[in-house]
């Protein structure tokens, strides 16, 4: 039978049109954008060309908005819990200064166990010496001169001893003091005992001699005879009488002057390096007592002359706060009573009062006074501050600092920023106090 051609290409018309074949990739991850070029569909090729494109698309925008919406809410939560691990606040404070003139006269007792200012005698003796030229021959007379302590263990009673007291030494021979003296009675069992110099009763060598112990001569036959002794520190020297070289009064004076320059340096440091901590020894504060006696000169046979000099340095020493205390008592106007400190009270001027008739070997009190302008700073105490603004609300901070005259500014920083209130531990608060230097 012949075969109709139009039915044949009617059928083939007809023919059921396949189905897309879409292939589709699940995964618990996102879908990244250059993912969707892997999804395909073969009606792509078709007539329903990026429908299924599309759809995939919108989800993929969808996914990546819960991305970011979720690493912004755990930065946020990383950002508060490291806020509250590195909390805290810090006070930066400048405490109050004043520079005020000082011209002020002060009394001091050598006593530091009764109230009011006190003061301590820093003492230390030496020597020194040098060998000059001698000049022309001429018949000199000089005394042999030494230093003794002289003790007192008779009773508690202070014993004055005039100048010129004869001391009968255990070479049998008289020695003077060369000054009037006081020495003090027993304190306990410890006897009292003071410092002086001594000459030969005649001149000579024969009165040069190694340490020697006296008796006072003329408490002879009574009971004092026994009970007050002295006893000579280093040896007896420069005693000489004949023709020797002598010096011009004008290259003695020269020599005297350049020893007792360098015989006080000495002595200053060796005080200086012994000031406990807490101490202030002014510069002005320092005497070096040398009297003619301790002054020899002694030639020899070669036409030089040695030029020896002895002698004491005293030196007034003082509690530095309480001596603050005072300062500051004396020039502030209604002083609060806090604690003060005062950077550059050692470069105040001090001058001791009628310093002639001093004798620092039994001085008991002085007068004195002082000069400059003392720099005086409040000190704060941290430990309290601290301890006054745990668990404290911010908008209290000022109230709290009215409670301490001691404070000029204070700078107030909390840790995070929205924080209104004070940590509750005193590990968290940190104050910082810009003492001037």
């Amino acid at each position: 039978m012949p075969r109709n051609l139009l039915q044949d290409m009617v059928k083939k018309v007809k023919a059921p049109t396949p189905k897309p074949f879409i292939i589709k990739v699940k995964t618990s991850m996102p879908i990244k954008e250059e993912s969707t070029r892997n999804v395909f569909s073969v009606a792509d090729m078709g007539g329903e060309k990026g429908k299924v494109f599309n759809k995939v698309k919108r989800n993929d925008k969808k996914s990546k908005y819960r991305l970011y919406f979720v690493a912004l809410i755990s930065v946020v939560f990383l950002l508060f819990a490291l806020s509250f691990l590195f909390s805290g606040a810090k006070i930066t404070v400048t405490p109050k200064v004043k520079e005020i003139p000082l011209n002020e006269n002060l009394s001091a007792i050598k006593d530091s166990s009764v109230p009011g200012l006190s003061f301590d005698l820093a003492v230390i003796s030496g020597e020194e010496n040098k060998t000059i030229q001698g000049g022309e021959e001429k018949n000199v007379s000089v005394a042999a001169t030494g230093t003794v302590l002289i003790y007192n263990s008779y009773s508690s009673s202070p014993q004055v001893l005039d100048i010129n007291t004869r001391l009968e030494g255990s070479n049998e021979k008289i020695y003077k003091t060369v000054k009037k003296i006081t020495v003090p009675g027993m304190t306990g069992d410890k006897p009292g005992s003071v410092e002086v110099g001594i000459y030969g009763a005649e001149t000579g060598e024969e009165y040069n001699s190694a340490p020697l112990d006296f008796k006072i001569f003329g408490f002879k036959g009574t009971p004092k005879y026994s009970k007050f002794y002295a006893r000579s520190k280093g040896e007896i020297t420069g005693g000489l009488k004949g023709k020797s070289s002598s010096a011009s009064s004008l290259d003695k004076i020269s020599v005297i002057s350049e020893l007792k320059a360098t015989l006080e340096t000495k002595l200053l440091k060796k005080i200086t390096d012994q000031i406990p901590s807490g101490f202030v020894l002014f510069k002005d504060a320092i005497f070096l007592n040398i009297d003619d006696q301790n002054v020899s000169f002694t030639p020899d046979e070669n036409g030089t002359i040695l030029v020896n000099i002895k002698g004491t340095l005293y030196g007034f020493l003082f509690d530095e706060k309480k001596l603050t205390t005072k300062i500051a008592k004396d020039i502030i106007d209604k002083y609060d009573g806090n604690e003060v400190y005062i950077p550059n009270i050692r470069d105040l001027i001090f001058s001791l009062s009628d310093k002639e008739s001093v004798s620092f070997a039994d001085i008991k009190n002085i007068n004195f006074s002082l000069a400059g302008t003392p720099k005086i700073i409040w000190k704060v105490d941290e430990t309290k501050l601290i301890s006054d603004v745990l668990n404290k609300k911010k908008t209290d901070f000022n109230q709290i600092l009215a409670q301490y005259p001691s404070i000029d500014t204070a700078q107030l920083v909390l840790r995070p920023f929205w924080k209104k209130s004070f940590p509750d531990k005193s590990s968290n608060v940190q104050v910082i106090v810009n003492y001037p230097k």
